[in-house]
């Protein structure tokens, strides 16, 4: 088996660079697999219903009455709130860095010392599966891989992409609306740099071999710290090419694929995802033939739900969820609906029309957000992104005057969305904790993503957390009430069958599992702050059983006799009541 991937790697890097260098190239990567070691053992399965991820920054809790590094902060946090319920961990890059809160990293392979060590990284994952960042596109100005470029030092002399000032980079796509070419001060004088999200941000020359065998070097040490699933950031611009758009080339999707190639060598049971902020048909093309990214982020969800909730209409959302095709075989979705990240706009491009994105955006203001541009081809600029705290975003929804009574079930119908549908979720800690839109970070820091990256003092939540009450309490509450019943149900493996059905705008409705297992799920959602009746009459449901119970509140529902009665933003997860003389919720109870 290891023989045909390793003919595999041959074949992508004649696909990527001259005849010679592919050759040196792939001496080279050999040796260092070689190294690290080739890893036959796999796990019989890749995920399960009970896999969950927390997305957090090192330093999103803090704890300055003890003297304790953050990312031990971080583990108790997890150890007393919710080890039940989690078991993945996504630390945002958390090594030395300059800007962008840890996506201009310095030096690839130290732990940033205000956060803490690799003895802390390696306690986390002693208890919790890590998912780290490979921050391939770019690293920082202050790096001593740019530093040596300066100063003509090879070979990172040869690890930038330097272009003429004046060079016509009018068909490359942006996500940034901040020049392209920034200036560097060289020995050999000034020249320009190719950076794709700040002048900070240089992008490093994969068109060099020697920069794509440095940076497998740096995955294999990052397989040696226990990382499960390795996050691609900003994988699309990878590969430059002039007269292009320098999006999604072929040879980007050849390296994630060599990539992938290399996992299955030494870490077998690990997870390459991609992340791609882009319209969502180019989004899944990260999946490839099944031989690409293993998960890819369902970036379309976060808006679409947003939106639903907001303009209390799901016909967007049902549509776009109805055509979506299942991954390919060994692939599956990262769910989610914030992350550090703001709302990304462009996966909604040909989804929502215009008009609602711009009523979206224009709410959003209301509640307190921010809208981030990006530079077009033409000069103009578009939206890309809405910058605001989740919780805050469900403050109101569209036509109100003021903020209602209805903004934690909001949340948690969002919430609940994305935990019901295919694939595997990822909860943002700021989402876990209802934090609200930071102002004071957006003040001092200057940059609008700031309103969503809030540190906590612990000697502030902790208080909150401890008070019945409080919004923050209740939502942690009710988030780990719904996760614990979520992984003992099989039909929210994430290779479970989904069918998404169309009942009207008031409502979202998803099928898990149909026509597969004893006990499918039928999840039904109010998007509205109205009592709604469903008089859908469920024949599929009717034809399993005629007595469904609510997995939530354990109450029986008889379908074939009475229309279901949600409460403004109610979810129900229901179940047949009795298959084969099982009891569903005593068969999950006993699992």
């Amino acid at each position: 088996m290891s023989e045909q991937i390793f003919e595999r790697i041959k074949q992508r890097l004649h696909k990527l660079y001259p005849l010679e260098q592919a050759k040196d190239t792939y001496q080279e990567l050999n040796r260092l697999i070689q190294i690290c070691g080739i890893e036959t053992q796999k796990n019989n399965e890749q995920w399960t219903q009970q896999d969950v991820v927390l997305i957090s920054y090192g330093d999103s809790l803090l704890n300055s009455d003890t003297s304790d590094a953050p990312l031990k902060v971080l583990q108790q946090f997890l150890n007393t709130q919710v080890k039940d319920v989690i078991n993945t961990l996504h630390i945002l890059p958390f090594f030395p860095y300059s800007s962008d809160d840890g996506f201009s990293v310095i030096d690839y392979v130290k732990v940033d010392p205000d956060l803490g060590d690799w003895s802390d990284v390696a306690a986390i994952s002693q208890g919790y599966r890590l998912m780290v960042d490979l921050v391939i596109n770019h690293i920082s100005r202050e790096s001593l891989w740019f530093t040596d470029y300066k100063a003509d030092v090879a070979p990172f002399n040869q690890f930038f992409i330097e272009m003429p000032r004046d060079a016509d980079v009018s068909q490359v796509v942006r996500p940034r609306n901040s020049p392209l070419l920034v200036p560097a001060y060289t020995h050999r004088g000034r020249k320009y740099v190719w950076a794709t999200f700040s002048a900070d941000q240089i992008d490093l020359n994969f068109e060099n071999p020697a920069v794509l065998i440095k940076m497998i070097e740096v995955l294999l040490f990052y397989i040696k710290q226990k990382t499960h699933i390795l996050r691609l950031d900003a994988i699309a611009f990878l590969w430059k090419k002039l007269g292009t758009d320098c999006i999604h080339l072929p040879q980007t999707h050849e390296v994630v694929k060599l990539i992938r190639d290399v996992f299955e060598l030494v870490s077998p049971s690990a997870l390459v995802l991609t992340e791609t902020n882009v319209p969502h048909t180019e989004n899944l093309s990260y999946f490839g033939e099944g031989d690409e990214a293993h998960m890819v982020y369902q970036f379309s969800l976060a808006p679409l739900v947003l939106h639903a909730l907001y303009r209390a209409n799901g016909s967007y959302l049902t549509r776009w969820a109805q055509q979506l095709s299942p991954p390919p075989s060994g692939c599956t979705f990262l769910n989610f609906t914030a992350s550090h990240d703001g709302i990304g706009l462009r996966p909604v491009e040909g989804i929502l029309p215009e008009h609602e994105i711009q009523e979206l955006i224009n709410g959003m203001h209301r509640q307190g957000g921010y809208v981030s541009m990006r530079s077009r081809p033409d000069g103009s600029e578009s939206p890309y992104e809405i910058n605001i705290a989740l919780f805050s975003a469900f403050r109101e929804i569209a036509g109100s005057l003021d903020p209602d009574q209805w903004q934690v079930e909001r949340f948690i119908c969002s919430q609940m969305i994305m935990l019901t549908l295919q694939g595997i979720p990822a909860l943002y800690i700021h989402s876990l904790l209802a934090t609200v839109n930071d102002q004071t970070g957006v003040e001092r820091t200057g940059r609008t993503r700031s309103i969503n990256r809030r540190k906590w003092e612990m000697s502030q939540l902790q208080p909150l957390l401890d008070a019945e009450n409080s919004p923050n309490a209740r939502v942690l509450k009710r988030l780990i009430s719904v996760l614990k019943k979520r992984k003992k149900h099989k039909a929210f493996h994430p290779d479970s069958a989904q069918k998404v059905l169309d009942v009207g705008a008031d409502f979202f409705v998803v099928w898990r599992g149909l026509g597969e297992l004893d006990f499918p799920l039928l999840a039904v959602f109010n998007l509205t702050n109205q009592v709604k009746t469903l008089e859908y009459p469920f024949e599929q449901a009717n034809e399993i059983h005629q007595d469904w119970v609510d997995l939530l509140e354990k109450k029986v529902h008889p379908l074939n006799q009475q229309p279901l009665s949600l409460q403004p933003y109610q979810v129900l997860w229901l179940m047949p009541a009795q298959v084969n003389n099982i009891n569903p919720l005593w068969a999950m109870q006993t699992a």
